[in-house]
């Protein structure tokens, strides 16, 4: 093998144990989210909000926030620029867009407003910035998780909606999905300390075995491809589900179009 395949080689290894626990992720998402929508259009009584689901549901995004912090430090030791990473980040927001347009059809009493997608365009464009560092970002994040977590469990509420990116909410505030940057931008800031610590310079720091057999691939598809099966999930949801009870999404589906304005 010649020296510039060897590098090419280096710069496009996956870790498959990065990936994998994204597939797990996103096997807890798809659940969550079968459960919501069966129960949004009544086919589901029990509801999967407060208690060990409320936990349950933030460990599981608390995953995708984690393994991208990781994955962004081993991207930019192989030569992402922060360029690339800030035109990622407009791309995503703008997709959390289309995301707030479509939810403000169907369920304008709790659209999202800065739902996930909202919150990695922004944090894609703010992480370059914190690349550098290492224990800065450890000390940072954790002190941003705290605030952010203390803002949540005691349900502190502002006057004006201004700041809910951040993670202060206004009274009365519903809506289907909630990430502000407090206090997720921590969990990212302690993921990028990791990466760091775990995959220096682009190259993991510890031994497991490789895997490169089929199964193993099949596992970590998903995982490989986050972004597509994220914005690709929640339709694919909603049609087996009409597909199986056709009877009862029509109405849903006659109620949403009446909001279009043509």
């Amino acid at each position: 093998m010649t020296r510039t395949t060897a590098n090419y080689l280096s710069k496009h290894k996956r870790f498959w144990e990065i990936d994998l626990v994204r597939t797990v992720a996103i096997l807890g998402l798809l659940n969550f989210h079968t459960r919501e929508v069966l129960y949004y259009f009544d086919l589901c009584t029990n509801p999967l909000h407060g208690g060990v689901w409320h936990w349950i549901r933030a460990v599981n995004a608390g995953l995708f926030i984690f393994t991208a912090g990781v994955a962004l430090t081993i991207a930019y030791s192989r030569g992402k620029t922060m360029s690339s990473f800030m035109l990622r980040g407009l791309k995503i927001f703008g997709l959390g867009m289309v995301i707030t347009l479509l939810s403000l059809l169907v369920v304008p009493e709790a659209y999202v407003r800065f739902g996930i997608l909202h919150f990695f365009g922004i944090a894609f464009i703010l992480a370059p910035f914190f690349l550098r560092f290492r224990y800065i970002n450890l000390i940072l994040g954790a002190a941003l998780m705290a605030i952010g977590i203390y803002l949540l469990e005691q349900r502190i509420f502002i006057d004006f909606p201004w700041l809910l990116w951040l993670g202060l909410r206004p009274h009365g505030f519903s809506t289907l999905d909630y990430f502000p940057l407090l206090p997720w931008f921590g969990l990212l800031l302690v993921g990028m300390f990791f990466g760091k610590i775990l995959y220096p310079q682009g190259n993991r720091r510890f031994h497991i075995p490789e895997f490169s057999n089929p199964v193993a691939s099949a596992l970590t598809l998903p995982g490989r491809h986050p972004l597509l099966v994220y914005i690709a999930h929640l339709p694919v949801i909603i049609g087996v589900i009409f597909a199986l009870y056709p009877d009862k999404i029509l109405p849903y589906i006659k109620e949403a179009l009446s909001y279009l304005p043509f």
